[in-house]
């Protein structure tokens, strides 16, 4: 069951300070003083990981890569998400909604979100931080903020800094629901966003150039069924908020470079790449695994799929988790 837990205030990069901090998680299995494992989110995910309805159920549970039967898994909804957690959609101190009027955050301060959750629940160290997509960019920045709290690390489809090409397509979504509103908007930008979740081959394959009975193209039916679908549980505020966030990542800014900044991770580190991801292609893994010590080399997935490849192709994911955490 999502506990929705009250942290104070968090002082933001920015010399900002965040009154009244929520952050909403979830558990499965027991604690022993040793076996935690922190599961960082990607961009519209949420706190529900393992169970029926868990974005990651095929690969968090018992007997499963990340099992809840020996370790004692949290997953926490991410600073300026919707889910819980204090974001655009939660009230200000003047009791509206934040909505637009949000603090601009970083990844390293979702990162010291998650540092006082952590603080609360007592867990002195991760046994293991894991995260794909957004979620490794603040599991790699767990990691050189916290080295001696983490001690294992897995990387999944992500990067040590937003890209030119990354920055480019968030910002274009940002910019498109704000144009057209919060409804249309995020519809459009989902649409536009889900195209480069996916590899080119396999919408090629899926759909080609199919025409339904009502004249749309299949193409463009399933990426308006994704636009409609997000408008339904997500906050637009929030959508941008993230991407405004996630537009931040350079585990380098203010540390010296990359290669400075990754020096400082000492964890067990797995790092892994989608073959056919081409959102976070795999030279940007391949930069991770060259600078963590601790990290003998770069694994891939192979999967169709592209970016999403890290949520569906669980056996190859679950592996490399139980690998890394056995």
């Amino acid at each position: 069951m999502t506990v929705v837990q009250p942290l104070g205030d968090l002082a933001l990069e920015s010399g900002e300070v965040l009154p009244r901090l929520e952050v909403a998680y979830d558990t499965w299995g027991e604690y022993t003083g040793d076996n935690a494992v922190l599961v960082l989110h990607a961009l519209t995910g949420d706190s529900i990981v393992a169970g029926p309805d868990g974005w990651w159920n095929q690969v968090v549970g018992p007997g499963l890569g990340i099992d809840t039967d020996r370790f004692f898994v949290v997953a926490a909804n991410i600073l300026g998400g919707c889910k819980g957690t204090t974001g655009p959609a939660s009230p200000a101190p003047d009791g509206e909604v934040w909505g637009s009027r949000f603090p601009r955050i970083t990844v390293r301060d979702q990162v010291a979100a998650e540092v006082l959750l952590t603080d609360h629940l007592g867990i002195d160290r991760w046994h293991a931080v894991v995260g794909g997509s957004a979620g490794g960019m603040r599991a790699v920045e767990w990691a050189i903020m916290q080295p001696d709290r983490v001690d294992r690390l897995f990387l999944l489809a992500c990067s040590a800094y937003a890209s030119a090409e990354q920055i480019a397509w968030t910002a274009t979504q940002a910019d498109i629901i704000r144009a057209a509103g919060p409804v249309a908007g995020l519809d459009l930008a989902r649409r536009i966003a889900h195209t480069t979740y996916r590899s080119e081959a396999e919408l090629a394959e899926r759909f080609g150039r199919q025409v339904q009975p009502d004249g749309r193209f299949a193409v463009e039916s399933y990426l308006q069924h994704h636009g409609a679908k997000l408008v339904k549980r997500f906050d637009a505020w929030s959508y941008i908020t993230l991407g405004d966030a996630m537009n931040s990542h350079d585990v380098g800014r203010g540390r010296g470079g990359v290669e400075a900044a990754l020096s400082r991770i000492t964890a067990r580190t797995v790092v892994a790449a989608i073959d056919s991801d081409r959102l976070y292609p795999p030279y940007q893994q391949q930069e991770l695994a060259d600078g963590i010590a601790g990290c003998s080399e770069l694994d891939v997935v192979r999967s169709p799929h592209g970016h999403d490849g890290f949520l569906i192709e669980h056996e190859q994911v679950g592996a490399l988790a139980r690998a890394l955490l056995d």
